[in-house]
């Protein structure tokens, strides 16, 4: 792992103060859109329940260009207004909502964000803006001891819509919050130095104490504390400085009581901690297994090793008709007889040499392990450009990245010019110069090319698509070097719609059409269909030859759409899975992520990433990131760039995990590999700290007796006798485990 010296925002879990909250994650809820919903009123009682901290498309009830309305029924206490020591506002925080929104109290209209397409401004989204409103406490909509109602109108343009995030808040705030609190951290050679940062942002000056306190979360131990007598002014701030070991799972919990009015904010903080063990300086090669092409194809294989550079690579074995090159292990050629041909990897710095069998096989399949590389979407979404591309691309070569397997470096929507060439063919735009250049760079590398479009006339933003251009496409992606395509849905559900046919037949039919001029190519060109789970894709996606299939709407960074996705769609795809078709979670979202030009640190704790990462690799799920790597810190390659874990993911066996145990907040995944081992995910889902004996579950899992176990973050052998572990909030315990299988397991 290379060193470098950053800083970086961690992961705030809460920060509130000490005045009274009510707290709501559920509402009454209707489609449609009529004026009198936000009325006090309205008799709402047979409208349905939703929760308001997921989507519609989480729960079941997703539609574009559609409106619905939340309803919130709650009595204000007197005692809030009596306990706070400003008694100026209350503040109704609202979590995100997709896509605008206007929000009423009683029938008064508190506070929108975005616009409504009725709206003289037109429709204007803000899916990714949290809402909160204020109004005085003595403004007339309010009813102190008495009901309130909530009325939220909603508009979604398109993807999942709703409210989402964080459960809605009322609150009356006091003098505490006033003092913004910020927290940073540096990290440098396995230390960590966090600053807290306090800034007044009231107009009157803050007198008050904060104390701070470094945990252990799984023995509660405080490790270390302070505490800082504070005056500040209006505008000005101050700071604490602590110290702590960045590969430890730590907490630091922040408290601020104003002296005046004697009320307080406490804040819990989430620091990153690294648990994989820097690579040695030898070389180790972190390849498959196993390779496939098809007969007469191009190869494109970087030898992935990790270790000190300069480094020598050969490959012993190696079949006519292929070649490797010695400085940067990339093995180039084609071969054009079928069958397989097994290889021997090899590595070799000053430091020491390294060796792995790799079987290369020659035939109808390709993509006999899930997909690792990157994709532009969840970081630049339509303001990606080539430059930024090559940005990522160079960064997965220069960090270290390509030295794991990421290979593929796939361009999403936005890079089709507005208007086809006047033969047909597709155009890239003005941010996308020399798309063919790309390619040969890219390839040269030993990285590979993909690139994005839809079976409609339109993408989903609204750049040309396929339709009735398919072949011309096929060929034009054959020319620039085209390795991966990810095909959308988008606009042809307008076409799908007019048709009228509901059939499975109707869904396959566009699939299938692209990838017969795909597979028409003199190249290997990995089909990734982007269609959302519709009729159950995993039932047929095999049978148009993809090589992927998407299974749920787009995934966010937040732990509502990773648990959606991750825990309870793919639960029961596991038959489905198989070397050369998989199922597609949809990609990872940690690092810098934001879906356009401005980004941000993942709103995902490191918990939940660590769960993330575990969880995709059991699925045997694309492994694409979806951050900037330009931006990358050591943290977020520690995620991506450990092998064993990695190795999960891309294990020959192919099969994906299933989800043995279900009990309460605990789930336990297990997944069968080649060597006879398995890979066991033990995940915590719920909101506090567990401790989990495994052994408890051996009958569910099958296990008769345990002979090895192995953490696989931490790559380390463990003890096959004690199976106790702790596993934070949303956290993980992954491990790779042998044993005797039981007579009879449980179910």
């Amino acid at each position: 792992m290379k060193k470098t010296y950053l800083i970086i925002f961690c992961i705030l879990i809460t920060c509130m103060a000490h005045a009274q909250e009510l707290i709501f994650s559920k509402a009454k809820f209707q489609m449609g859109d009529r004026p009198e919903w936000k009325s006090t009123n309205f008799d709402d009682s047979s409208w349905g329940t939703i929760k308001t901290t997921a989507t519609w498309g989480e729960q079941g009830c997703a539609k574009a260009n559609s409106y619905g309305w939340y309803r919130i029924r709650f009595v204000l206490p007197e005692s809030m207004l009596e306990k706070s020591d400003l008694k100026k506002k209350i503040y109704f925080y609202l979590g995100k909502i997709d896509d605008a929104d206007e929000t009423f109290l009683n029938g008064v209209r508190i506070g929108a964000t975005g616009s409504m397409p009725n709206s003289p401004k037109g429709y204007i989204g803000k899916y990714d803006v949290e809402r909160l409103y204020s109004v005085s406490v003595r403004h007339s909509a309010v009813k102190w001891g008495k009901e309130n109602v909530l009325a939220i109108r909603v508009y979604n343009h398109d993807g999942d819509g709703g409210m989402y995030g964080a459960a809605s808040t009322v609150t009356v705030p006091g003098r505490a919050d006033g003092i913004n609190i910020q927290f940073q951290e540096s990290q440098n050679k396995g230390r960590s130095t966090c600053r807290i940062e306090l800034t007044n942002q009231v107009s009157f000056t803050q007198h008050g104490t904060l104390d701070v306190s470094i945990l252990n979360p799984e023995t509660e131990t405080v490790l270390s504390k302070q505490q800082k007598k504070i005056t500040l002014r209006p505008g000005k701030k101050t700071w604490i400085s602590m110290a702590y070991d960045s590969h430890k799972n730590m907490r630091i919990q922040c408290k601020y009581t104003d002296r005046a009015g004697k009320s307080s904010k406490k804040c819990v903080y989430l620091p990153k901690y690294i648990l994989t063990p820097e690579a040695p300086h030898a070389p180790r090669i972190n390849s498959a297994e196993v390779f496939g092409v098809r007969p007469g194809s191009p190869v494109i294989f970087r030898i992935p090793a990790s270790g000190d550079r300069p480094m020598r690579f050969s490959v012993k074995d190696l079949p006519e008709g292929l070649s490797v090159n010695p400085d940067n292990g990339v093995i180039s050629g084609s071969l054009a007889k079928r069958g397989v041909y097994p290889v021997t990897l090899v590595a070799e710095n000053d430091k020491g040499r390294d060796e792995k069998k790799l079987s290369i096989r020659v035939d109808h399949k390709i993509a006999l392990t899930p997909p690792m590389g990157w994709n532009s979407w969840n970081c630049w979404g339509t303001s990606v450009s080539q430059e930024k591309v090559m940005s990522s691309a160079k960064a997965l070569v220069d960090r270290g990245l390509a030295d794991y397997g990421y290979s593929y470096v796939n361009i999403d929507d936005a890079w089709e010019a507005q208007q086809r060439n006047a033969d047909g063919t597709i155009a890239a735009n003005e941010k996308f110069p020399d798309m063919k250049g790309l390619g040969d760079w890219l390839h040269s590398n030993g990285l590979r090319f993909g690139i994005y479009s839809s079976p409609g006339k339109f993408t989903c933003a609204h750049y040309p698509g396929s339709f009735d251009h398919e072949e011309l496409d096929a060929k034009t992606y054959n020319e620039w070097g085209i390795d991966y395509l990810k095909y959308d849905w988008c606009s042809y559900h307008g076409k799908f719609v007019n048709d009228g046919d509901p059939s499975i037949a109707a869904y396959v039919r566009p699939y299938l059409k692209m990838q017969e001029y795909l597979r028409a190519q003199p190249r290997d060109i990995f089909y990734s269909l982007c269609q959302y789970g519709m009729a159950d894709v995993w039932k047929w996606g095999y049978a148009v030859d993809a090589n992927s299939w998407r299974t749920s709407l787009d995934i966010t960074d937040t732990w509502q759409s990773m648990y959606y996705i991750g825990f309870v769609l793919q639960a029961e795809l596991y038959p489905y899975a198989q070397p050369g078709h998989w199922n597609d979670p949809d990609m990872l979202v940690v690092g810098k992520v934001g879906w356009g030009p401005s980004l941000h640190d993942t709103r995902l704790t490191p918990d939940e990433q660590y769960t993330h990462i575990s969880l995709w690799t059991l699925l045997a799920g694309n492994m694409l990131v979806g951050g900037d790597l330009s931006q990358m810190d050591d943290f977020t390659f520690g995620l991506l760039c450990n092998s064993e874990v990695n190795a999960i993911n891309q294990d020959a066996l192919g099969k994906q995990a299933k989800r043995d145990v279900l009990d309460g907040d605990i789930q336990i995944w297990q997944r069968p590999l080649a060597d006879g081992s398995h890979a066991i995910g033990i995940f915590n889902v719920g909101s506090k700290d567990l401790r989990i004996d495994l052994a408890k579950y051996f009958n569910q899992l099958g296990i008769g007796e345990l002979h090895s176990v192995r953490d696989l973050w931490q790559q380390k052998d463990l003890s096959a006798t004690d199976t106790n572990y702790f596993v934070p909030i949303h956290g993980v315990k992954y491990i790779k485990v042998k044993y005797r299988p039981s007579a009879v397991k449980a179910e």
